[in-house]
């Protein structure tokens, strides 16, 4: 296992620093804002380094929050007003989804 993120890690880890409180971006959301890799690679550098990194603001596709974290995720989506679905486990992407860097 590297100690220091490579360059496709902290491309990584800058986009996921860039999404604002509230909103939130899927795995290949970031894969695609990066323009490299995809959801499985965006996830192995977020279990080997997200977290110094706001984790909770990258869902899977079906807005679920990331595994094995959902109760401190939770607290954060709180904390900042992030959208829920009614039955207040998803996240709603539709509204959270952050449209990306202006």
């Amino acid at each position: 296992m590297p100690f220091e993120p490579d360059e496709y890690a902290e491309a990584v880890l800058d986009a996921v620093e860039s999404i604002p409180p509230g909103r939130v971006l899927s795995y290949g959301d970031i894969a695609e804002l990066v323009g490299r890799g995809g959801p499985r690679q965006v996830g192995r550098v977020m279990s080997l380094y997200g977290g110094a990194v706001p984790w909770w603001r990258v869902i899977r596709a079906d807005g679920s929050p990331p595994q094995c974290h959902e109760r401190r995720a939770h607290e954060h989506y709180r904390e900042e007003g992030t959208p829920l679905r009614p039955d207040g486990v998803k996240v709603d992407i539709k509204r959270a989804r952050w449209s990306g860097p202006s």
